[in-house]
């Protein structure tokens, strides 16, 4: 079902897809608060505890909705977090850095796909989500790829990995920084350059120091930066259908909505309150589009490869670590 499929069926007629989609979102944000647990595993957890509800018809609208369109928006209001003028303040060598270990990353996620027998598009999946910012940059990938190249089963698979794998870095990640005797600096630029989604990175930087962790929010947003160019990267090398050619490819308009926006906040246009309630649209229509994306997955294809499928998202995160710290031990004062 394409999106102007979706969009043809009239407000009413998406109501209680997206009814459901809301009120699980809202519990698995409830749980998340009180717990302390991560709010894109509660949300895609929550999602397949209601898989049941895919075979009914009436919500197909609604839910294609919530996992597309609201994904595509929640994207364009990500990039009210990224100031370019911030960015460029880590200097020449950092961002350099940061450009190399995200190609590198994505480039690892491809060839591990393949070399596992997958396709490309998994690959470029499974590797752009630890590249950029875990799940929110595995649902534009997905977005971008299309559902013929990456099914909504090999989406959840690789959004409970890198949730899975951003708890576990954020625990890690500053303890091997001290073992390291490594500076606010340099830790902050490991835990920002390498670990997964923004707030585990966040969390791990200022669980350091909070001068790691004013890093760690620069060197993320830097990768958050990359995603559009990431994106195309991944359209031009990876069709979405074989045979198909480079210059049918056009820039999907959420990615030049992203590209606008973090240009007019470079600007100083947006004034913080609208720049906070805009960051706190994208992480509620994140998150639904998570939820919907439980929702409809095939749980039996979801369970048909079993875990091989992360070991991509495991060679990528590993690569993503060796490379961070790489840089932070030997270029990075």
């Amino acid at each position: 079902m394409s999106e102007s499929e979706v969009m043809k069926g009239g407000v009413r007629a998406h109501l209680p897809g997206l009814a459901v989609t809301i009120l699980a979102t809202l519990a698995a944000a409830y749980v998340s608060d009180h717990y302390g647990a991560p709010l894109t595993l509660m949300c895609l957890l929550f999602g397949l505890g209601l898989n049941f509800l895919s075979a009914d018809r009436r919500l197909d609208l609604g839910l294609a909705f919530a996992s597309r369109t609201l994904l595509r928006w929640g994207i364009v209001f990500v990039a009210a977090r990224v100031t370019l003028v911030e960015i460029a303040d880590l200097g020449p060598i950092a961002l350099l850095c940061v450009a190399a270990i995200v190609a590198a990353t994505l480039t690892t996620g491809v060839l591990a796909a393949r070399g596992l027998g997958f396709s490309g598009a998994f690959g470029a999946l499974c590797g752009g989500a630890v590249a950029i910012c875990g799940a929110s940059a595995a649902m534009a990938f997905a977005s971008l790829l299309g559902e013929r190249r990456v099914s909504q089963a090999q989406l959840t698979l690789v959004l409970v990995g890198v949730s899975a794998a951003s708890a576990v870095t954020m625990t890690l990640y500053p303890v091997l920084a001290h073992q390291l005797a490594f500076s606010d600096v340099q830790a902050g630029f490991l835990m920002g350059a390498s670990i997964h989604d923004v707030a585990q990175a966040l969390g791990a930087g200022y669980a350091f120091s909070n001068p790691a962790g004013e890093t760690a929010t620069i060197v993320k947003l830097a990768r958050v930066a990359l995603l559009a160019p990431a994106m195309l990267a991944v359209a031009l090398f990876i069709p979405r259908e074989p045979g198909t050619k480079i210059a049918a490819f056009v820039l999907p308009w959420f990615v030049l909505g992203f590209f606008g926006l973090a240009g007019v906040n470079s600007l100083g246009w947006i004034p913080p309150q609208v720049a906070d309630v805009s960051a706190d649209a994208s992480k509620a229509l994140l998150a639904c589009a998570v939820t919907a994306t439980g929702v409809r997955s095939n749980l039996q294809t979801l369970t048909a490869e079993g875990l091989r499928p992360l070991l991509a998202v495991v060679a990528a995160t590993l690569v993503a670590l060796a490379l961070a710290t790489g840089a932070a031990a030997f270029l990075i004062g």
